[in-house]
């Protein structure tokens, strides 16, 4: 089995770097599809540092902060983990918000393996990671799943349940983002190198007619969305988020978003519209905080 599950759980947690700019921050707000219209000053703010409310760094960022695959995917580094990257699929992903990114920064990605759970046909690697700033102190902490297609029935612990179903109402808000055909092999600068979003031969040895787009992207396109047209613009009212990964979306195809607003923020669901409303993302969330100028409850630090 390419997974030793004692070995990758108790393996000490692994530190690594992650270096990065502005350049590298507006590069992925591209790879999201930010900068249509160029002129729209509400784009702009993910994209020019001369913005008047300086530029936004969304907290999905976090996620590839420093290239290398980016915060949260060290695990194919850690001992007791030797799998086919034909054979993984990003399962689900949760981010925390201790703080707003910093457009540039030398920060430390800490990641560890709290859990591997067997789902039967196939294994879930669960690894958390936090990103320390420059003070040591965290920036964000996120725990993603990935499943590794016929290396389940080992044993093992199936995991909890995470389901977060949508409400049971019409959504508040639909949205439809359309997406590059080549929004993939752009979204690969950001360091994820996967064969599986660009090379034609390993989509088909997957199951798939051609390359999808990550998970993580079309969720970056989500999270945008959400702080676009719900949160003002302003990144720094997202609190967390959250999503499980329900199906494939290939690039080209649109994105189509069901939003409800609750009480602590937003729930979410996407699918391919041009697939008659194929799951993509499923048990989504956006967890929203105060505004910049919102004062701070007395006696709360």
């Amino acid at each position: 089995m390419p997974i030793d599950v004692e070995k990758v759980t108790s393996a000490p947690p692994v530190r690594a770097a992650a270096v990065w700019d502005d350049r590298d921050v507006r590069l992925y707000h591209l790879a999201l599809g930010a900068g249509v219209p160029e002129t729209d000053l509400g784009e702009l703010r993910y994209l020019f540092e001369g913005h008047e409310q300086g530029m936004q760094v969304l907290p999905t960022f976090g996620v590839v902060a420093g290239g290398g695959g980016g915060v949260g995917f060290q695990v194919f580094d850690l001992p007791g983990v030797d799998i086919d990257l034909a054979a993984v699929l990003h399962g689900g992903q949760e981010i925390t918000v201790h703080r707003p990114l910093p457009t540039a920064a030398r920060a430390t990605t800490v990641t560890r393996v709290p859990a591997v759970y067997d789902k039967g046909k196939a294994a879930v690697i669960v690894q958390e990671s936090t990103l320390l700033g420059e003070d040591d102190e965290p920036l964000i902490t996120q725990r993603n799943q990935i499943f590794v297609h016929g290396e389940g029935g080992f044993g093992g612990d199936r995991g909890p349940s995470e389901r977060l179903p949508a409400p049971d109402r019409e959504p508040d808000l639909v949205l439809e983002i359309p997406t590059l055909r080549q929004q993939a092999l752009l979204y690969r600068l950001t360091g994820d190198w996967n064969p599986l979003h660009a090379d034609p031969a390993t989509a088909r040895r997957a199951g798939y007619d051609r390359p999808i787009l990550h998970g993580l992207c079309s969720f970056g396109m989500a999270v945008k969305a959400v702080t676009d047209r719900l949160l003002d613009g302003d990144t720094s009212r997202i609190a967390g988020c959250r999503t499980r990964f329900a199906g494939v979306f290939f690039p080209g195809e649109t994105l189509r978003l069901r939003i409800w607003e609750t009480g602590d923020g937003y729930r979410l669901t996407a699918t391919a519209a041009d697939r008659d409303d194929a799951p993509v993302l499923t048990d989504a969330q956006i967890t929203a905080g105060r505004r910049r100028e919102e004062p701070q409850e007395a006696g709360v630090h």
